[in-house]
């Protein structure tokens, strides 16, 4: 039991790591694919995403986000190496793309934003079309404006170069709904093309040059004669037609209806599908078989589906960008899906791993389509079926290849995964409710059932055919039926979730409760209240007989399936908790909430694990891998993050950086053990421990040549170590206890690096700033004591002349060398004013002392406190009166006791001191002499 208990604790999680991330790549605007097929630039906001075509993923962004100059036109030159942004602010700048450097800024001179721009043949002269209704030529190599065209009237909706360069034309479309052919020879305009009744949107050249088409959204599309500038025909397309194609001449495909040697074309546009037109005669010779973007009868925008569509010659591929900003790549001989791409997700609303070993992810956005990603590229599958947003994904556990979903079309649909191809289809749909279908739950142990909750607070559960069935294949899925139908809540039903034995269910609504029912009759169990505003979701333990509910109310509360009670709750998340689930055999929870934080839980503790903090607005979707290797996430900031569990690899390198440490701290414990200096010292800056290079400074210090030793060892250092070093000393430099090693050592480095040296050093300037106060404060101290020292010398020189001339008065009175005149033994000479002091008895009160010793105890050496401030200055000593003979001045001697023996064995002292130099008959005038010298 114990090392069963000690091997769940070890498996509990406590990192997650960010493995990849998804980010919107374009947002709208131009897209543009190299001419060599290796890279996909595309327009997202104040940026240019480059991304690979092969993986899908961004290898290069040029602009940042912080830029306040919206991007409104980009063209990359013909020999794909330049690369040309222009901003609404009217710049425009010209890029080295690979290495995403500026390599010129200037402006573009129109009177207002770039409406588009394109590059001639050579890949030397740039046209720029604005909103002021001119065109402008640049000449990239001399870095100069070459031609002005005016004429057209509205802002420009394309401008190109005539492909025969010789000619030297420029052909522009504006509001106006003409076409301008400009000579640049002579900046004149040539021709005015008319037969158009809406916006040009598309111009395509044959190969040499000689005939043209344009198409618009009148819905026809005009083959012109370049030469003679005539119309020679008019094609009604029947549709609004943002691209076309021309099929290169040299081409016979069958497969789409190219096989003579007419002028083909295809189109593109507001129908969503790719068409195949004979320009000569102008019959439609082949269409693809279904719509690109959206299933029949969805609920789709005003306007064209296709927003650009462009061939690749290397690639043999047409680009397709739709309006839900999907990239789709077709080959041109067939019309065959090669990859998707998905440039911008919109609310991310629910997200599964799909299909075995979770290779796949499952995504709903708002969007009436199904995107299914492929991990290891990240390709996209659309899967088209309803008609409305898609709201909620669910997988079969027990096949992971199939997939239910709830939409805002009333419906359900059951989805299948082809193992083998890839492919999905919908093998079932089943419509009954009469609201949005907000959640879906499949079960758990079989594949016969699956469970919604809508809006129109309804509960609802759907019988799946047998096995047998699962095998259709057909463009029609067949119907599901309801078994059950159950009223459950008074308002929406957020969430609905299958117990694991397929037993229970369970519910949460807007009403503020969650519901148990039971499986067989949709029959209420129990119901639990107590969170103070909607339930969001709801989900079993995989393991203990407890359900976890979320709620607007910013909690987690787990309640006891036995008796319906609450028995534990989490706080910690500042709004509301969107999503929630178990982890690690249910002993710990992960959560999601509107402010964009993920947290882990760990259930026994009640405590909050990990904060993940990636996502900047709502978490709406969260789910786990089978395995809980992975986590992916998904909210309202349109970013797929896919994290990854690193407990076990944090613990490792915390083992490995322990191990680490451990060596490289007895590794220096031997250098300074061996005198080696110059690694210790720098092996102790490696390791950040500036308290073992102090120890170190002050071990060289105290050497008999430590200062020279000093020097060479931060002569022996590099740059980076001294910065280090310098960085330590400020920090010694605060304390006065350390300011002595710390000025030494900045002594040294100032002394042997010049100025312009010093300056090199990192944040030099920042660490000078630091050691200035803390400088200047010890060099105040250090002339306080200076003075105080001075002082203290000159008191003792006072005492001593004091000494000298009570001496000599004394010799001089006596008039002679007996002993018996000297003073008694009870007088000792006062060595500060020159007065006899009685000689302190044994039998006399030890705790009197004289208010001179209490001056005289009051000298002590000098000493600093912990902040490097001065202790209280010296006391001055105060006049006291002579004492003379055996008067003894009670008024001196206040009576306390003197219990320190250190004075008695002074005053006896004095006494002999005072014996010897009546002895020798001190000369008075030799004494002034001496004290002069």
């Amino acid at each position: 039991m114990g090392a069963s208990t000690i091997d769940l604790k070890f498996n509990l999680k406590e990192n997650f790591a960010v493995e990849t991330k998804y980010q919107a790549f374009y947002t709208g605007g131009h897209v543009q694919v190299t001419h060599d097929g290796d890279h996909m630039f595309c327009a997202c906001g104040t940026k240019v995403q480059i991304v690979s075509v092969e993986t899908g993923k961004v290898v290069k962004t040029i602009g940042t986000d912080e830029s306040s100059d919206e991007l409104t036109s980009f063209v990359v030159s013909n020999d794909d190496k330049i690369l040309v942004t222009a901003g609404r602010s009217g710049l425009l700048r010209q890029w080295d793309w690979r290495t995403g450097t500026i390599m010129r800024t200037w402006k573009s001179i129109h009177v207002g934003p770039v409406a588009c721009m394109t590059f001639d043949p050579t890949s030397t002269l740039l046209a720029t079309g604005g909103s002021d209704s001119t065109i402008k030529v640049w000449d990239i190599i001399k870095q100069y404006c070459t031609h002005n065209l005016r004429g057209a009237q509205g802002v420009f909706s394309i401008v190109h170069f005539h492909p025969n360069i010789s000619r030297l034309q420029m052909i522009g479309a504006a509001d106006d709904y003409k076409i301008h052919v400009w000579d640049l020879n002579t900046s004149r305009q040539l021709a005015v093309l008319e037969g158009h009744c809406s916006v040009v949107t598309s111009l395509s050249f044959t190969s040499d040059g000689n005939k043209m088409i344009s198409s618009g959204r009148d819905k026809v599309v005009l083959l012109w004669d370049m030469t003679s500038f005539q119309s020679l025909k008019t094609i009604p397309v029947y549709e609004s037609v943002e691209s076309v194609i021309l099929v290169p001449e040299d081409r016979r495909l069958c497969q789409i209806g190219v096989t003579t040697d007419n002028i083909f074309f295809i189109s593109a546009g507001e129908k969503g599908i790719l068409q195949v037109w004979n320009a000569q005669s102008g019959q439609l010779v082949h269409k693809q078989e279904s719509c690109l973007v959206a299933s029949s009868g969805a609920n789709l925008p005003e306007g064209s589906l296709i927003m650009q569509a462009t061939y690749n010659v290397k690639l043999n591929t047409i680009s397709v960008v739709t309006y839900e900003h999907n990239i789709v790549f077709f080959r041109l001989d067939d019309f065959s899906l090669i990859k998707q791409f998905v440039g911008y997700n919109d609310d991310i609303l629910d997200i599964k791993f799909f299909g075995a070993e979770d290779t796949h992810l499952a995504v709903a956005t708002n969007s009436s389509n199904i995107k299914v990603y492929k991990l290891d590229t990240f390709s996209c599958q659309l899967l088209k079926g309803h008609m409305d947003i898609v709201l909620a994904l669910d997988v079969f556990p027990k096949d992971p290849y199939m997939m239910a979903s709830s939409s805002k079309d009333n419906c359900v649909r059951i989805w299948k995964m082809d193992s083998d191809s890839g492919e999905i289809t919908c093998v079932f749909s089943g419509c009954g409710h009469t609201h949005a279908v907000g959640t879906i739950s499949c079960s758990k142990l079989s594949m016969k059932f699956v469970v919604s909750g809508s809006q129109d607070t309804t509960l609802k559960v759907w019988n799946i055919p047998t096995s047998k069935h699962l095998t259709n294949q057909s463009n029609h899925p067949e119907t599901l039926s309801a078994l059950f139908t159950e009223h459950a809540h008074d308002k929406d039903i957020n969430s609905v979730v299958v117990a694991p034995n397929d037993k229970l269910i369970a519910t949460g609504s807007q009403d503020k409760t969650a519901k148990i029912w039971n499986l067989s009759g949709l029959s209420l169990l129990g119901v639990l209240r107590g969170h103070r505003r909607g339930v969001w979701c709801v989900v079993f333990s995989p393991v203990d007989q407890v359900l976890a509910t979320s709620s607007a109310d910013g909690t987690i509360k787990i309640w006891s399936l036995t008796d319906f009670t609450c028995v534990m709750t989490f706080e910690g998340h500042d709004s509301s908790v969107l999503k929630v689930t178990f982890l690690s055999r249910g002993m710990q929870l992960l959560s999601s909430s509107s402010d964009g934080n993920v947290k882990l839980w760990t259930i026994k503790v009640n405590e909050c694990v990990k904060t993940l903090d990636e996502h900047t607005d709502k978490v709406w979707a969260l789910t786990a891998s089978s395995n809980e290797a992975f986590i992916a996430t998904g909210g309202a900031d349109s970013n797929i993050i896919l994290w990854k569990d690193v407990t076990e690899q944090d613990k490792e390198e915390a083992r490995k950086k322990e191990e680490s440490l451990i060596l490289q701290e007895q590794k220096l414990t031997n250098l300074i053990q061996q005198k080696k200096w110059t690694k210790a010292l720098s092996l102790a800056i490696t390791l950040e421990q500036p308290f073992r290079a102090l120890n170190i400074v002050k071990e060289i210090l105290t050497e008999t040549r430590g200062r020279e030793d000093l020097e060479n060892v931060i002569s022996q250092m590099r740059e980076d170590q001294l910065g280090v070093l310098l960085r330590f000393s400020v920090t010694w430099n605060t304390n006065s206890k350390h300011c002595g090693a710390a000025q030494t050592v900045i002594s040294v480095i100032l002394k042997s690096y010049s100025a312009e040296e010093l300056l090199e050093f990192p944040e030099m300037k920042e660490n000078v700033q630091s050691l200035l106060p803390y400088t200047e404060r010890h060099f105040q101290r250090m002339n306080r004591l200076f003075q105080q020292a001075t002082f203290l010398d000159y008191m003792w020189q006072c005492m001593k002349l004091g000494e000298e001339k009570s001496l000599s008065t004394v010799a001089t009175r006596n008039g002679s060398e007996d002993n018996t005149n000297l003073p008694e033994e009870g007088f000792v000479i006062d060595h500060l004013k020159s007065s006899v002091v009685p000689e302190l008895n044994e039998d006399e009160d030890d705790s009197e002392e004289t208010e001179d010793e209490k001056q005289i105890e009051n000298i002590k050496p000098l000493s600093f406190s912990k902040q490097g401030s001065q202790k209280e200055p010296i006391k001055k000593f105060s006049k006291a009166k002579p004492i003379n003979g055996n008067n003894f001045s009670q008024k001196h001697y206040s009576g306390k006791k003197a219990n320190n023996l250190k004075r008695k064995a002074s005053v006896k002292s004095c006494q002999l001191k005072a014996k010897s130099q009546v002895k020798k008959r001190v000369n008075k005038k030799s004494s002034y002499s001496k004290f002069k010298t």
